[in-house]
């Protein structure tokens, strides 16, 4: 698949101009904010851009300029996957630190911030924890007590190094599974029933009193009936709402932004209000996993830039409409992309029927797409009186 020329030829740069920081403009230095990195622009509003950070990419030897752009880009970085269950103890008790120190440590040098990314998950769990459940040998309180002790383990950890933990993830269901009617899902409320959601938070406060605590889910962007029935933006409010109630140390929301083109997307003000109402609950709130996929029809695959240009154009609106969002909502702390190069993309591995992609704000060849340069003009252009400084959360008790 051929798409690399393609997307280069539909590009186009952001021209902007214009005195926009209080560094001060001379004859022969003038002033440029579009040759200022995503990490620099975001900087001057408080917000850190972030990117999810695939490890064997980092440590490729022939492929130096994904390091470079991590680096340059983007003030703060999230693990992909080396901070995961499955990776962090591949055998019960037995942890493997080394990927994950290396990310913190690489993280550290660069100057970035660090979302932690995640203590609790249904998914990419190890075999161990899931088979002894399953054939008996792990009761439920030995279960309750496993998830505490490696949530403290790995807190404890990096205690006073990971800015934002997602303490639990993706635990609500969608309208369109079974039942329909929106509840708890996966293992963790199958063996444990929902309260395991306040003991991750308690445990997680009590192995780092300084890192802000992040409840993350996808399709939580906008409001739509405002029934938590079949609301899941809604019946997530309500849920950190109750958890809020009950003294649980719940600093923020994550939505996670992972769009398509092909669906019915948001407008910057259905999104911003979303923020604002988590934000009435003092909650932080970030996006932490943004990307847009299109799907890969066959005119595409074949370099058809009349198939493609549109779905550059789409994808760059939709970042947009995000980071538009998240730079009017001050509790908005961070915009993180999920992965900054189609060449290291998790969507083609994920979604291939039909096949997608074209998900990141770089082509396959590190040129920066229209996304790029739409995000860095949204930048460059914000401020006041509707772009406030960014209110900094203390960590609940």
């Amino acid at each position: 698949m051929m798409l690399r020329r393609w997307i280069a030829a539909g590009m186009v740069a952001a021209a902007t101009v214009g005195v926009l920081s209080a560094v001060p403009a001379v004859a022969e230095r003038p002033y440029d904010p579009a040759a200022q990195s995503l990490r620099a622009l975001g900087l001057r509003h408080g917000l850190y851009i972030g990117t999810a950070v695939d490890m064997a990419a980092l440590n490729d030897p022939a492929d130096p300029r994904y390091r470079e752009l991590v680096r340059e880009e983007f003030s703060t970085v999230t693990a992909e996957n080396v901070m995961k269950w499955e990776s962090l103890e591949p055998t019960r008790g037995g942890y493997d630190w080394a990927a994950a120190d290396e990310f913190v440590a690489t993280a550290r040098r660069d100057g970035q911030r660090i979302r932690g990314h995640v203590l609790v998950w249904q998914n990419q769990l190890p075999a161990w924890l899931t088979a002894g459940v399953a054939d008996g040998s792990i009761s439920t309180a030995q279960l309750r007590g496993i998830l505490r002790d490696h949530i403290t383990a790995v807190v404890t950890r990096y205690r006073g190094r990971i800015w934002q933990w997602d303490v639990v993830n993706e635990a609500v269901s969608d309208p369109w599974d079974n039942p329909p009617a929106l509840h708890y899902k996966g293992f963790w409320a199958e063996h444990l029933g929902p309260g395991y959601l306040a003991d991750a938070f308690r445990w997680a406060r009590a192995a780092d009193p300084t890192a802000l605590l992040f409840y993350n889910d996808y399709n939580i962007e906008a409001f739509g009936s405002g029934n938590p029935a079949d609301d899941k933006t809604q019946f997530v409010h309500d849920m950190v709402r109750g958890l809020l109630a009950r003294g649980v140390p719940i600093d923020g929301v994550g939505s996670q932004g992972h769009l398509g083109t092909q669906y019915g997307n948001y407008d910057p003000i259905q999104v911003a209000e979303a923020l604002h109402r988590f934000a009435g609950l003092g909650l932080a709130t970030a996006f932490t996993e943004v990307d847009v996929r299109s799907r890969l029809t066959d005119r595409v695959q074949a370099g058809d830039s009349e198939e493609i240009n549109p779905r550059l154009q789409a994808s760059a609106a939709n970042f947009h409409v995000l980071l538009q969002a998240c730079l009017a909502e001050p509790r908005c702390l961070s915009f993180t992309v999920w992965g900054f190069t189609d060449r290291h993309s998790w969507v083609p591995g994920w979604f291939d029927d039909p096949p997608q992609g074209l998900a990141t704000i770089y082509d396959e060849n590190y040129q920066p797409k229209r996304a790029y340069q739409l995000m860095k003009a949204d930048l460059i252009y914000a401020g006041p009186p509707y772009v406030r400084p960014r209110v900094t959360p203390r960590p609940r008790r």
